[in-house]
């Protein structure tokens, strides 16, 4: 059960550092370096699942994190200040973070270049040019750029629910059910 609206610990600590590294990486005017750096160290966190359970070890010595985190450095030539984060985040005991904060700075940098990520849920297979159309319209009503990540779900009947941030656009039949339903309760 996700809880949205609720900040856990661990997604306001990894909010914190994201923000801090993005502003570092602005601030030295480094910020497509390390998001190559970012990009490359979040696709060896998602498909190497020894070095996912190394992150997320808590047996795992600062020390032996240090010189691990060294040597990626070197073998993949990370930017020196991301380097040095990575060092700031084993010395505070936040390394388990790792994948979380690496994916909100992605989100953050993606928000400051004016782009909104957002979900599109349909009853059926939409076309491209249908999620192209979707998003060019939604585009131009908030003004931003709209990143789709597409879902499908049948128990929509049909219609879609596009959810942009905080705001929810539901135009599936359940929902006009649900809310038929609940007025003639409301009798």
């Amino acid at each position: 059960m996700k809880l949205s609206g609720i900040k856990t610990f661990s997604n306001e600590t990894s909010e914190r550092y994201a923000l801090a590294l993005f502003e570092l990486a602005n601030e030295e005017s480094e910020l497509e370096d390390i998001e190559k750096n970012i990009s490359l160290l979040l696709k060896i966190c998602k498909t190497n699942h020894d070095f996912n359970s190394f992150l997320k070890n808590p047996t795992n010595q600062p020390e032996l994190q240090s010189k691990v985190f060294d040597e990626i450095s070197k073998i993949i030539k990370l930017n020196k200040n991301f380097s040095n984060f990575l060092q700031l985040i084993i010395n505070k005991r936040r390394i388990f973070f790792l994948e979380k904060i690496l994916d909100k700075f992605v989100k953050i940098s993606s928000n400051r270049k004016g782009k909104i990520d957002a979900t599109l849920i349909s009853s059926k297979d939409i076309s491209q040019d249908e999620r192209n159309k979707i998003s060019q319209e939604i585009s131009k009503v908030i003004k931003s750029k709209i990143e789709f990540s597409f879902k499908t779900d049948k128990s929509l009947i049909s219609g879609i629910k596009v959810q942009v941030g905080s705001l929810l656009i539901d135009t599936s039949l359940s929902n006009k059910l649900k809310r038929i339903k609940q007025s003639m309760t409301e009798i």
